[in-house]
């Protein structure tokens, strides 16, 4: 027999595994680790959210299987938040369907729409689902920077892109984008989609936009959908989710939505798979949609102080940290004092000397060496900690790399 499994060998070692095995070591020790790696909002979900599960739960017919596509009162409340939002008409029943989350809607589609060997250009850095679903799937990758000195640059974007399609054989399949960008917190605006929509028609090639953060902002600009440009169903579909916008992380509930094809292929997909989410969550996820939204508002403000506190703090302490206009992340430069160490290596010592997790952004793909992804998962008391001991780390940066070498 084979020593390893074709599909689990195609992956690369997973980069994160080494920094949350260093976290247990620190945490057995007894030492008190304030965790920015992972992106897991710590915030309570909305009380009326959790009492509509409550009082479903309590109906046993609840109890039974569920709707694979997702309960039609859900998918509607879906559509309608896009009207709201977006001012996008959506069919509840061809162009919407309920996923586990917005991670598992990606998988399951680069699955439905994939051949092996289909090329597919996906943003690097990007979060690690958006390449490695399509590479589970048989797919071929073509990698698109998403940062030119740091910045999100829309026109080399699009010449990078063109670019791609017409060096790759065969010609691309898919691309996917993802604004509001886990992990570099970058933004884009409708002019760029409009270049996009009319760039993915004139090649042929299916758009996935991953929204996940549609409403963790920080200014007055909301981030538009895709689906805002005329014509981009015909060739779109974007994914959303309510871990990040109503605290619900464990719900797993996340949605695609747009071209009636690509839904019907996650569809089918899907109802060979499973039978959907819990009734009881799908009822408390049409209550989120449909409820008072004061509370989105309440998180989005709890995000933007701890980015505040966390700029500010960390510039005060040496490392100045370029304030994220969107999203529950921000992307770190290396300070240039360890830039030889590389973003694994200064992960690994702000934890041997500061006691503060990271993620580094080798872990997001090769582009993403030199940074660092801090979540915005602490409070703000923590996160002054989490600064103080950057400090200390700061002040003597050599006698701080002589204790890591020694400890090498």
């Amino acid at each position: 027999m084979p020593e390893e499994f074709h599909r689990i060998k195609r992956l690369p070692p997973y980069v994160f595994a080494e920094v949350n095995r260093l976290k247990a070591e620190h945490r057995a020790q007894g030492v008190d680790i304030i965790d920015f790696g992972m992106g897991n909002p710590d915030m309570d979900t909305p009380a009326h959210i959790v009492d509509k599960l409550v009082e479903t739960v309590r109906k046993p017919r609840t109890h039974r299987y569920s709707a694979s596509k997702g309960i039609a009162g859900l998918r509607r409340a879906q559509a309608a938040y896009y009207e709201r939002r977006f001012g996008v008409t959506l069919n509840p029943e061809t162009e919407v369907i309920a996923t586990l989350g917005s991670k598992e809607g990606l998988a399951n589609l680069a699955m439905a729409v994939t051949a092996p060997g289909d090329v597919i250009l996906s943003p690097n850095p990007s979060y690690p689902i958006h390449p490695y679903g399509f590479m589970i799937a048989g797919a071929a990758l073509r990698h698109i920077p998403t940062l030119h000195d740091g910045r999100f640059d829309p026109e080399q974007y699009l010449r990078s892109v063109d670019r791609a399609v017409h060096h790759s054989v065969p010609k691309p399949a898919v691309l996917i984008v993802s604004f509001p960008s886990n992990p570099t917190a970058q933004v884009c605006d409708l002019d760029f989609y409009a270049e996009l929509v009319a760039l993915a028609k004139k090649h042929e090639i299916w758009v996935l936009s991953d929204l996940a953060y549609a409403e963790i902002y920080f200014d007055d600009r909301p981030p538009p959908s895709i689906l805002q440009i005329d014509g981009a169903k015909d060739v779109a579909v974007e994914f959303t989710s309510l871990s990040k916008t109503y605290a619900m992380p464990g719900w797993r509930m996340g949605f695609a939505v747009g071209n009636a094809r690509l839904i019907g292929a996650l569809t089918r997909i899907k109802s060979y798979l499973d039978y959907g989410a819990f009734t009881p969550v799908q009822v408390a996820a049409a209550a989120a949609l449909n409820g008072p939204q004061e509370c989105v508002a309440e998180i989005r403000a709890i995000y933007k102080a701890r980015r505040d506190v966390l700029v500010e703090a960390m510039a005060k302490a040496g490392w100045d940290i370029p304030p994220p206009p969107a999203t529950m992340f921000a992307w770190a430069p290396v300070p240039q004092r360890f830039s030889n160490l590389g973003s694994m290596g200064f992960a690994k010592l702000l934890l041997q000397e500061a006691a503060v997790a990271v993620a580094p952004g080798l872990g997001f793909g090769e582009y993403g060496e030199g940074y660092v992804r801090i979540g915005l998962v602490e409070n703000e008391q923590r996160i002054r900690q989490a600064a103080r001991g950057v400090k200390r780390l700061l002040a003597d940066p050599d006698a701080a790399l002589a204790r890591f070498e020694a400890a090498a």
